[in-house]
């Protein structure tokens, strides 16, 4: 399946699903564990700007307990099957062109855990490692923020352009162990991303119709409707518009199969750069 089929796929499927008995049987133990965390990354520009949203980002790791490791679902890793990043070192990748050379001067030398990546593949069917990839600049732009001395190891899990909807969040769900075990789950993409629309101009107004889809989605993650916001968005009178492909949104689908109906929910950040990029962040602990 190629790139415009698989995300043709996802807004026409509309994929509706039960989700009451899911919420009642997801884990409600009162023990300590790790947040998860979506964040907004934008324009890779961010990883050398100073601005609201970096600024907020450089004060997160004070907010949460230090992870173990962290594992990442980023919006710029889509593969044909499920792989986790299983290196010792893995390479920082600049996947981008046209910026300025001291972006592609970054290295963010975080190690990776061969341990819990094999963990996490055991418990994940039909997955695999990988030994090819690394570190996205949907990584690397939000953590040498959050973790500047890139001390904490770093794991990626792709996109895997065979699943719907159902399959993103079941997913999801099944990476809920790793909070007890003190790795921090991660999402990077934007929760509006339309890159035709977008003004250059960082501080640009945002379209209208782009802070109405954001407010629709904020509505929903307060309320904790996961029906609303992994699946009954692919019928969304603005989601063409908000997403002419869904990659930056399906990292939120994974984050919100991590979460248990326990966890309560905090927006990090809320804003837009460039009037069609919402940088919404959301933690839920």
């Amino acid at each position: 399946m190629n790139r415009r089929d698989f995300f043709t796929k996802m807004i026409l499927s509309g994929v509706a699903m039960n989700l009451s008995n899911q919420a009642s049987a997801k884990n409600n133990s009162a023990k300590k564990k790790m947040p998860v965390i979506f964040l907004g990354h934008g324009s890779p520009m961010n990883a050398i700007a100073q601005n609201d949203f970096t600024k907020v980002l450089s004060k997160l790791s004070k907010k949460i307990p230090t992870p173990k490791a962290i594992l990442i679902v980023s919006a710029h890793w889509l593969t044909e099957g499920t792989y986790v990043t299983a290196m010792d070192k893995p390479k920082t990748i600049h996947d981008f062109g046209g910026f300025p050379d001291e972006l592609y001067k970054i290295e963010y030398k975080a190690q990776g855990n061969k341990k819990i990546a094999k963990e996490i593949v055991s418990k994940l069917s039909k997955s695999h490692e990988d030994l090819s990839w690394g570190l996205d600049h949907g990584t690397w732009s939000v953590l040498k923020h959050i973790y500047p001395k890139a001390n904490i190891p770093v794991i990626q899990l792709s996109i895997d352009t065979n699943l719907d909807t159902k399959g993103f969040y079941e997913l999801g769900s099944k990476l809920q162990f790793l909070r007890e075990a003190g790795v921090l789950i991660m999402g990077s993409g934007n929760l509006v991303h339309n890159l035709r629309d977008l003004d250059w101009n960082e501080t640009a107004p945002v379209f209208p119709w782009a802070r109405e889809f954001d407010e629709w989605l904020k509505e929903h993650l307060v309320k904790n409707n996961h029906q609303a916001l992994a699946f009954d968005f692919a019928n969304h009178k603005l989601i063409k518009r908000a997403h002419p492909s869904l990659d930056h949104y399906i990292p939120l689908i994974y984050m919100l199969g991590a979460t248990t109906s326990s966890d309560k929910i905090e927006f990090l950040y809320e804003g837009f750069q460039n009037g069609s990029i919402s940088m919404r962040s959301v933690m839920w602990s």
